[in-house]
């Protein structure tokens, strides 16, 4: 059953078409993901979903009342001034008022006047279970992984993670069969996401949201329906299987331009012939030449119909599927020669009488690109800035070699020339041109006179491009990166990705974006409880070692060892034939050793899958 259909929606805001051509289907307990660029009107779709923006044309049926609908908006109403858990008990305005009134009147039950209301509010509250109410809401907070000491807190003073889980307490309070969410993963790390996604993925009714998180698209969404200026296109699937079918759709218009194409020099080559024979059956056509006469009239309704064909196929043509700019950048920087380019020694932090690091020793070398991953609150900023310097530790020490060069990208966005142009930004790098400008800034989805605004008027994500352009064709040999695809798109996420995958230089970022760690890195540094634990691999390999469990793990350890036994040995030489059937006899027990672990691991692996 439909539980929302929309059909031919069309948006006009200001005198300024938003989308057009705006269809949705969403089935009972499908969970529906809504991608698309910045700025093509996917929370304007969702508001006007939810009767809060008009249509200017087609249809919108809805099967479930508005009581039966939570949303969770990212330009919902203030509500700064009250408390946490006041917050979640602001759905239901009777019960909260009448909570309020008790909690006002039992200050002075002295006061008759006072005793008498309290008494009046109580049995209403009483009336509607308000206890009860209260109890729920309880439940709901622990739920949502929120400890009994956030709940009297002033909700501005939560963090950003916080102030999700309550708003989306609140919303679940509602008990509703539809969940609407606009970008839910703001602010929450990466265990707080997998929550949320696993919470999701039990929730019973159905779900449509907004994100640009592929990795919790892919987990979440049942359904990826993409919104284009053009209107909406549905796929079956996360973010993984819409990819692989754009490249089948992109694969399958490309063999149809190139056949059209084909059809259409032919046609015209075709019509050229005729057109040379008509002129030249026509030249020499007369009354005393009857069968040129003829041949040249033939000639004619030749040309014209093929001619009628080649306007039957512009007709249904088939536009050449856009090929995305790719990124070409020269890199004039000196070359980085020594291994190491920062050094911490035996290194402690503290900030307000709390300890962020302890003793921590580390060595980022030149060929380094570093994950650095963790829980909010555990480091990674304040990290990222010992790393360039912009804090000093409290004991210890950070060198840093004197033919390094940072780019620090939290720096380069705060550096950003309000009055100038994105043109202008660009062009203020040393040795760029107007046209290496412009088709740099194309790479990055700034088109044609978009490269004329100014900084002031950009949008966040709009300004963090500039900043990682900026920052990317600077003469740095270390690019330092601090959440750089927050409040980007996913088209500009990816085009970030493959600058960072091209980069020649050291990178180290810290993000929440699982697809970019895993294009990007080498090496993996995991922050917690003031140490870092240093993984030498990808973040695929650490993330992959994360489900490995105790007894895989040790088995993992034997195999290494035993490998490194069997090379030793073969890499041993031997003087007599004594002591070499003595070492092929030991590296072939060793090896027997080793197909057993390999066994093992395989056994339990095909035991997991099953």
């Amino acid at each position: 059953m439909f539980i929302i259909k929309a059909s031919n929606i069309e948006i006009e805001l200001n005198g300024k078409t938003i989308f057009k051509n705006g269809n949705l289907d969403i089935k009972e307990g499908e969970r529906v993901a809504l991608i698309g660029e910045n700025g093509v009107g996917k929370s304007t779709f969702i508001n006007a979903i939810l009767g809060n923006i008009p249509l200017k044309k087609g249809m919108l049926q809805i099967h479930y009342s508005k009581d039966e609908i939570g949303w969770l908006l990212t330009d919902e109403e203030n509500q700064e001034g009250i408390l946490a858990r006041e917050v979640i008990e602001s759905f239901d305005q009777e019960r909260s008022f009448i909570k309020k009134n008790l909690e006002k009147y039992l200050l002075d039950l002295s006061n008759e006047e006072n005793l008498a209301k309290y008494n009046e509010n109580l049995s209403r509250y009483l009336e509607l279970d308000g206890y009860d109410w209260e109890t729920k809401i309880d439940q709901v907070l622990k739920k949502f992984q929120l400890p009994q000491e956030l709940w009297n807190i002033p909700f501005s003073h939560l963090s950003g993670g916080q102030k999700t889980k309550v708003k989306l307490a609140k919303v679940m309070m509602k008990q509703p069969k539809l969940l609407i969410l606009d970008e839910p993963t703001n602010h929450l790390d990466s265990e707080s996401i997998q929550w949320l996604t696993e919470w999701l993925q039990n929730f019973k009714g159905s779900v449509l949201f907004i994100s640009h998180e592929r990795q919790f698209i892919d987990d979440v969404a049942t359904v990826t329906v993409e919104l284009t200026d053009s209107g909406t296109f549905k796929y079956s699937g996360g973010y993984s299987t819409y990819k692989i079918q754009k490249e089948h759709e992109r694969k399958t218009q490309q063999a149809q331009y190139e056949k059209q194409e084909a059809e259409k020099k032919k046609l015209i080559e075709t019509i050229n012939q005729y057109k040379q024979w008509f002129t030249s059956s026509h030249n020499a056509a007369s009354e005393r030449d009857p069968f040129a006469k003829k041949q040249a009239a033939k000639n004619a309704l030749r040309f014209k119909s093929k001619e009628k064909d080649l306007d039957r196929l512009e007709k249904r043509k088939v536009e050449k599927p856009k090929e995305a700019k790719l990124i070409s950048a020269s890199f004039e920087n000196d070359s980085f020669s020594a291994k190491q380019m920062i050094t911490f020694e035996k290194v402690d932090f503290s900030y307000d009488n709390k300890t962020i690091f302890n003793q921590v020793d580390f060595i980022l070398n030149r060929e380094d690109r570093l994950a650095v991953i963790g829980k909010n609150g555990s480091g990674k900023s304040t990290f990222l800035k010992l790393l360039t310097g912009l804090m000093i530790p409290c004991n210890g020490s950070v060198r840093h070699n004197p033919q390094l060069k940072i780019g620090y990208f939290m720096q380069e966005l705060e550096a950003l020339n309000e009055d100038s142009t994105i043109l202008n930004e660009i062009l203020s790098l040393p040795n760029m041109t107007e046209t290496e400008a412009r088709t740099i800034l194309a790479c990055f989805l700034f088109r044609r006179e978009d490269v004329y605004k100014s900084i002031a008027q950009l949008s966040m994500g709009e300004k963090c491009r500039v900043a990682f352009v900026k920052l990317y064709f600077s003469d740095s040999n270390l690019l330092v990166l601090d959440e750089p695809t927050n409040y980007l798109d996913i088209h500009t996420r990816e085009r970030i990705e493959e600058a960072l995958a091209a980069y020649p230089g050291a990178v180290v970022v810290v993000s929440h974006d699982p697809y970019l760690l895993k294009k990007v890195s080498n090496r993996v540094i995991h922050i917690e409880n003031g140490n870092l634990y240093d993984f030498k691999g990808s973040f695929s390999e650490w993330n992959g070692r994360q489900n490995i469990s105790n007894d895989q793990q040790t088995l993992l350890n034997e195999r290494i060892k035993l490998q490194l036994e069997i090379a030793a040995m073969n890499a041993e030489e031997k003087d007599t034939d004594e002591e070499k059937k003595a070492q092929i006899s030991k590296i072939v027990k060793l090896q027997k050793e080793l197909d057993g672990i390999n066994e093992r691991l395989l056994s339990e692996r095909s035991e997991k899958k099953g």
